[in-house]
């Protein structure tokens, strides 16, 4: 009985899907949709050209057999010109390419944090696929002027010659450059690993470099707990020149995303003179006309078309920041060159690192003198202004002394004095590798050295001094501590408080005199 109802019903159930689909067929009128496809007619390294398509667009996407994909770059009369986003060993003269009608875009959102990717947002990591609900374009438009509003927020590096002489606010463009080999990455990846518990969003662009050593940076991420935080975009020296060139526009686009949700973010260029050569390659093989250097005529505009969107913007607009911190290498120390004018041009200030420090064992090793942020004290805590107002004059006056007595030439007491403090001054400012320092614990130091409780200090044992002054600090003055991160004012009794707790940690107590007569 049962068996003969459940036919039934089953009888039912296909009569009604039959109806249905015989009501579809009855409707459905064939149409023809006309797709406008092209024929590969040239395979370089990184490019092909294309006969056909006369209806394409620049900087659209097009694929190609086995779903490889393709921007389209240049549109001549008889050819298309495309920067190959995959493998071109696959492709043959002669290949079907259709066009897509989309142009390139990203994935962003929350999902793509503490992930590995390439400049497509596909995975490189072992975390599975990347789930988002948008896509963002990859080229977008810079904020309006009448969007923006000033940079006035520091953004804390963690590293004291930074803060203190060339501060960076949120919203800011600082470059960074120097020879290779100099410690250009290092201040960067400390940067991101002192935004931790500071609610910004760090992006990490590493273009052109070797598979090696992105490897050795993503480590030192995921050591320091900083992978939780950041993204991770990676177009290392051995994919294709057009995926070298498109990573930072969507390095950059991710960030966006966040900074519309008015969130922080930092993101880091490294490097931009592997961009540039990327891009010079791809002009030439194209066939575009060279100019200095061999570089394409619109070198200046890639880059600063990609550093306008850097911003903080006003609060009806999201009130979020992008950060960026650009990265490129000097050669022979030549910081007048065709792509560092360049970007110095764009930029709001730079960090020069000096091969000449570096190799003394001053590190970080930043040139002060040839270092310049041109937003200054605006975006830096007022705690530093009443220490760090006069130390930048007086340690570019120190190293011209310096050198001045490197002659032999016999100093009068002042000059000996000023020696003396540039000595102390540069040993304080030194700081080892992933080792960002909070904010109160920089300026304890500071106050302690120009307050003059350093002055009698062998220079040698500065940096154990300076560590005890830290520590006392942040175990006897916790409460002034946050009122300075905070950004309040230093009061005088209040410097004067830090500078006798530095001395009485610089000076020896009675128990340690007996146990060390």
């Amino acid at each position: 009985m049962d068996k003969k109802s459940d036919d039934e019903s089953l009888k039912k159930c296909l009569d009604g899907t039959f109806e249905k689909l015989e009501g579809v067929l009855n409707e459905y009128r064939p149409e023809f949709k006309p797709e406008e496809v092209g024929t590969v007619v040239y395979v370089g390294h990184g490019i092909t050209l294309l006969s056909g398509m006369g209806r394409v667009k620049s900087e659209e996407l097009v694929r190609f057999p086995g779903d490889l994909y393709g921007l389209v770059f240049n549109i001549d009369p008889d050819e298309i010109g495309v920067i190959m986003l995959d493998a071109s060993d696959r492709i043959k003269a002669g290949d079907e390419v259709q066009r897509t009608g989309r142009i390139l875009d990203v994935p962003v959102g929350d999902a793509l944090l503490g992930r590995v990717v390439d400049a497509l947002g596909r995975p490189l990591d072992t975390l599975g696929e990347v789930s988002t609900s948008k896509r963002f374009p990859i080229e977008r438009d810079a904020p309006p002027i009448m969007h923006r509003d000033p940079v006035t927020v520091p953004l804390q590096t963690g590293i004291k010659a930074i803060d203190a002489l060339i501060p960076i606010g949120r919203g800011q463009r600082e470059l960074i450059l120097g020879d290779r080999q100099t410690g250009k990455t290092t201040i960067a990846l400390d940067t991101v690993l002192n935004q931790r518990d500071k609610d910004v969003i760090c992006i990490y662009c590493a273009i052109g470099k070797q598979s090696a050593d992105v490897a050795k940076s993503i480590a030192a991420l995921k050591e320091h707990n900083a992978l939780a935080y950041s993204i991770v975009v990676v177009a290392p020296g051995e994919v294709p020149p057009g995926l070298q060139f498109i990573a930072p526009y969507a390095a950059t686009s991710i960030g966006e995303y966040f900074m519309e949700q008015g969130r922080d973010v930092l993101v880091i260029y490294d490097d931009l003179t592997r961009h540039a050569r990327a891009y010079r390659e791809l002009s030439l093989l194209l066939r575009r006309p060279p100019g200095r250097e061999a570089f394409p005529g619109d070198i200046f505009y890639i880059h600063s078309r990609m550093l306008e969107r850097s911003t903080h913007l006003r609060k009806e607009y999201g009130g979020g920041s992008l950060t960026s911190l650009p990265i490129i290498e000097t050669e022979a120390q030549d910081i007048s060159s065709y792509i560092p004018t360049n970007l110095i041009s764009i930029t709001d200030g730079q960090i020069y690192l000096a091969p000449g420090l570096f190799q003394k064992g001053i590190l970080p090793a930043i040139d002060v003198g040839r270092s310049v942020s041109r937003v200054g004290g605006k975006a830096q805590l007022p705690a530093y202004r009443a220490v760090a107002g006069d130390l930048r004059i007086s340690y570019s006056q120190f190293e011209e002394l310096e050198s001045f007595s490197r002659f032999g030439t016999r100093l009068d007491d002042a000059t000996k004095k000023t020696l003396e403090r540039g000595w102390r001054v540069r040993e304080i400012l030194k700081q080892p590798q992933f080792q960002p320092i909070p904010v109160a614990e920089q300026i304890a130091g500071l106050i302690s050295l120009t307050g003059g409780a350093l002055d009698q200090v062998p220079v040698q044992e500065i940096p154990k001094v300076e560590l005890k002054i830290r520590e006392k600090i942040t175990t006897t003055l916790s409460d002034l501590c946050a009122r300075i991160e905070s950004g309040e004012k230093l009061t005088t009794a209040e410097f004067n408080t830090i500078l006798e707790t530095a001395r009485s940690a610089v000076s020896p107590s009675r128990e340690e005199m007996r146990a060390n007569p």
